[in-house]
């Protein structure tokens, strides 16, 4: 630690222990498989879109297949589905029509498995699939580093902005506004997948929330409840039914934010914002579309959504390792709001605890993506809770969170992201303009304004930030004092105490409780079973794409 860092605490100590977690979780996670996986290496085989009924078509064969089999989870469903190809000498996505109709029974293909020359020539026809998806993640890739090249890059921070509109026909043209009003990076929300939604109905809830834009979901699943009349045959919408965060919408987002920046001469990013349960989905879209950035965070997910930890943590390993290759950045939140033991002890928590608890998991999300292959220049980090404007002393705790984050997070540039307006969050860009000094690598502002102010809130956004600057240039590193020490103190205090917890009686720790999962929903998504198939096309192994 840095001679500034002296006196908050044992910052050592703290990031020894998030390690720890993410060693131990990190090599879980990776030599596991689950349903999402699944699905998503069926994406990158070319499956996509809707069924004949209008279900989403990877979803549909995994389940067909797969069932509630623990063994056939663990072979996966990539050479079943790769002799099945060869069998019947057809595309990827009509087989796959084929199978979600039941024309096809991908148990009995496996069984052609067992002849060793038929399951060689799977495995080199899952070879080349995989090569094939491989070539068009490469030549995204490609593609934004020549882009960048040609149109140049935004002055940091990139200052960006959430779309409004959630069908396509709308958001194009708000995001075609966006660029034009001076936003480096546009961030859209994705629809509501299959499985989140069965879970929300299973439970009386709603699987729609308020991450970014407004909705969540996978983006493999438009959902049939958003489907309008015009749909055409195989499950394909009409161009107005099409939600803007689906594979098809962000295809068609790319391409008119693309041609929004080359007007501008600058390169706007587009990022999604991602639900629970869609990480593996949501890697295979960055890939194929040119996704610049990716909102994912597998303990945000587990604490928030109520994801059982296992799960979570083995579908954000393999995202993580496909984000790597595709070169784009993933942001990890600030850390969730964690209250739960002081509820389940009938007394408040105070802002130090909530403050530490999100930090601590915050150093464990940003751990795990580390380990999973991801360089520092692609984890952009929250630099502050939502809930902060809301507390007592927000620009002292702003401050003093910063300063934390900035001394625990070498390397990885921060996100400052306006939460939704209420009447605490009114004073947020305040608390920005005090905390942002010392605070550099910032790497992206996300700020929510009106269509007709967007212009003049970015402008006052990058002033702000260029003058934080310039304070931390003229005064040097910051010495917390008084109130903004006791509460960095508080603070790795209570991270500290929050991962010991972690280490000894696991999630107990967060929730105040065991986590019960004796009620899960549908045919075992929650299932992780460690691969018992060691040929693996999709291991992506390849380093990080330069930047």
């Amino acid at each position: 630690m840095s001679p500034n860092g002296a006196g908050w605490g044992d910052l050592d100590a703290l990031l020894r222990l998030a390690d720890e977690l993410a060693d131990q979780w990190a090599a879980r996670g990776a030599a596991s498989t689950t349903h999402g996986q699944e699905r998503a290496i069926l994406r990158l085989c070319g499956v996509g879109g809707l069924d004949r009924a209008g279900r989403p078509l990877a979803f549909e064969v995994v389940e067909r297949y797969l069932g509630t089999s623990a063994t056939r989870l663990a072979a996966g469903v990539l050479l079943p589905f790769a002799v099945a190809l060869l069998e019947y000498d057809v595309s990827p996505q009509d087989l796959a029509l084929d199978v979600a109709s039941g024309a096809v029974d991908l148990g009995l293909e496996a069984q052609l498995l067992e002849d060793p020359q038929r399951r060689g020539a799977a495995q080199e026809a899952a070879a080349r699939l995989a090569a094939t998806a491989a070539e068009r993640v490469d030549a995204n890739r490609t593609a934004r580093l020549e882009l960048i090249g040609v149109l140049g890059e935004p002055p940091a921070p990139w200052f960006g902005a959430t779309l409004a509109g959630t069908e396509l026909a709308a958001a194009r043209a708000e995001a075609v506004r966006l660029v034009d009003g001076g936003a480096d990076l546009v961030r859209i929300g994705v629809p509501a997948g299959r499985e989140l939604s069965a879970r929300a109905e299973s439970r009386g809830t709603s699987a729609e929330g308020d991450r970014g834009s407004g909705t969540t979901s996978a983006p493999s699943d438009p959902g049939r409840s958003r489907l309008r009349r015009g749909t055409v045959p195989y499950g394909r919408p009409a161009i107005e039914g099409i939600p803007a965060g689906s594979q098809r919408g962000l295809a068609e987002l790319r391409l008119a934010i693309d041609q929004a920046a080359a007007e501008r001469r600058r390169y706007v990013r587009l990022a999604t914002v991602g639900p629970a349960l869609a990480g593996p989905e949501l890697a295979v879209v960055a890939g194929f579309e040119r996704i610049d950035v990716v909102e994912i965070d597998a303990i945000a997910e587990i604490v928030d959504e109520g994801v059982d930890p296992a799960r979570a943590l083995t579908d954000h390993a393999f995202a993580h390792r496909l984000i790597g290759r595709t070169g784009a950045q993933v942001v990890v939140g600030p850390g969730p709001l964690v209250v739960a033991p002081e509820l389940a002890r009938g007394v408040p928590s105070d802002a130090g605890t909530r403050a530490g608890r999100a930090l601590a998991l915050q150093l464990l999300s940003v751990a795990l993506a580390r380990r999973h292959g991801l360089a520092p220049d692609q984890i952009l980090v929250g630099a502050l809770p939502a809930w902060i404007s809301d507390e007592r002393d927000p620009t002292i705790q702003a401050i003093a969170q910063v300063a934390l984050r900035r001394e625990l997070f070498p390397g990885h540039a921060l996100v400052f992201d306006e939460p939704a307006m209420s009447a605490a969050s009114e004073g947020w860009p305040f608390v920005f303009a005090a905390s942002v000094p010392g605070s550099e690598p910032t790497g992206l502002v996300m700020r929510r304004a009106e269509p007709g102010r967007l212009r003049q809130v970015g402008e006052a956004t990058r002033v702000a930030a260029r003058v934080g600057r310039d304070v931390h240039l003229a005064l040097g590193p910051r010495r917390l004092h008084g109130p903004a020490l006791d509460h960095a103190r508080a603070v790795v205090q209570a991270g500290q105490l929050l991962l010991e917890g972690l280490a000894s009686v696991g999630w107990q720790a967060v929730t105040g409780a065991r986590i019960d999962t004796s009620e899960r929903v549908g045919p075992g998504w929650d299932t992780v079973v460690e691969r018992s198939e060691a040929f693996d096309p999709f291991a992506l192994d390849l380093p990080a794409a330069p930047r």
